[in-house]
């Protein structure tokens, strides 16, 4: 596989930097999750459900912030914001382990609001440091870190609560979150291009003047790969817990994990490659059929690795589709936006997939995870289809006056 476009991008200037930086501030996030069920269950003594509910008011709490807290990068660059959201992680984690659960569910939802936004400050970066040739292979190699990332940060949040404390875990979140921001405020990596930062600003358009047909079926295919990603490994949980192999989880995890590296590095290292629509679909379809085969857990493990050599090229076309379509001086909040899809489809995935498997099998999970992203697939094909609303200089699909178009690269 030639390795040259990747090679390229890094040597580009604050590239290796930032990508570093994004890679950390990202790890404490892919941790929080396992970290805060192993304390709700074993140092509060509450149940899954109970740990359930703060997770699932975290992540509500990020995705309704999320286009906020873009649209304040925009308005006031990024360091106001990295120092507010640093600030705001940092003291959440470290008073995590002397908050009874009452008040760790009610602060739960301001905490996920104001939770560093390393994914959608990772992309712009990337826009705005990376020429358009080249976004493909970065946005690739964003996805290939944030996969490094899940499959490190879980394990290490794991290792530290059952060897040490979830008390030492969850206050090394909070760490890691007050030392990446610290970085991210003194390096201040750049969120506009050269050009756009020498553009007279413009009057903000008004948001139904770019969120049109086109950016909102992008972001309902978003959605929908979430869908299906959550409800696939919703269904290899069950599959295997019911043929009793629940202890190869994290086999058959890593192996997902490898794979959609795999589709990335590919995506990105190829002169071309399938755009976003065509990707979903065929996340969605290969998954289908795991229902046939959902033991043993090695034949289970290798009949995953076709949908997911999709996964990550999945996600890097849709920020190259968000980028294409989102004016400049709005990029921020398109991102957040992008960030809310893909929560949002991850708490419509989990019970939906969760209801079908109580009222049939395991492996009919993969099947509802698959025909629920179809159905998200096709409500954002026809979206697409529809053209483009007109601006104000008449263009369709133009910026109001005075914001410049941010166009990536097409898949």
């Amino acid at each position: 596989m030639p390795l040259q476009p990747y090679l390229e991008v890094l040597r580009l200037p604050g590239t290796r930097t930032s990508f570093l930086l994004m890679a950390l501030a990202r790890l404490p996030m892919t941790a929080m999750g396992i970290t805060l069920t192993l304390h709700v269950v074993s140092e509060l003594g509450h149940g899954y459900g109970a740990a359930g509910l703060v997770g699932t008011a975290t992540t509500a709490g990020t995705a309704l912030a999320a286009p906020l807290v873009g649209r304040l990068i925009d308005r006031h660059g990024l360091r106001p914001v990295v120092a507010a959201c640093g600030l705001a992680s940092t003291a959440f984690w470290v008073s995590v382990p002397y908050l009874p659960y009452p008040v760790l569910l009610v602060v739960a939802l301001p905490a996920g609001a104001l939770v560093l936004p390393a994914g959608s400050i990772a992309r712009q970066v990337i826009t705005a440091l990376v020429p358009e040739p080249r976004r493909r292979a970065a946005y690739s190699l964003d996805t290939i870190s944030l996969e490094t990332t899940f499959m490190i940060g879980p394990a290490l949040g794991i290792a530290v609560s059952t060897q040490l404390s979830s008390t030492v875990a969850l206050m090394g979140i909070g760490v890691v979150f007050g030392l990446c921001a610290a970085a991210l405020y003194v390096v201040n990596p750049p969120i506009r291009t050269e050009e756009e930062r020498g553009e007279a600003p413009g009057t903000r358009p008004r948001m139904r003047a770019w969120l049109g047909a086109p950016l909102i079926g992008t972001l309902l295919i978003a959605m929908g790969a979430l869908f299906v990603l959550i409800g696939t490994e919703l269904a290899a949980l069950a599959a295997l817990r019911e043929s009793g192999e629940v202890s190869w989880t994290g086999v058959v995890i890593a192996v997902m994990c490898v794979a959609s590296l795999t589709g990335g590095l590919i995506h990105g290292a190829v002169p071309r490659s399938l755009s976003q629509l065509p990707l979903m679909v065929l996340l969605a379809v290969l998954v289908i059929p795991v229902v046939f085969v959902t033991e043993p857990w090695w034949l289970l493990a290798l009949a995953l690795v076709p949908m997911n050599l999709a996964c990550a090229p999945t996600m890097a076309a849709t920020t190259e589709s968000v980028s294409r379509l989102a004016p400049v001086s709005v990029r921020g909040e398109a991102m957040g936006l992008q960030d809310s899809a893909t929560r949002i489809g991850m708490a419509l995935g989990s019970p939906v997939v969760g209801f079908v498997m109580d009222h049939s099998q395991p492996g009919w999970g993969f099947v509802a995870a698959g025909l629920g992203g179809l159905l998200f697939a096709l409500a954002g094909w026809w979206l697409q289809r529809r053209p483009a609303r007109p601006s104000v200089t008449g263009r369709p699909g133009a910026a109001a006056p005075g914001c410049s178009d941010s166009v990536a690269a097409t898949g």
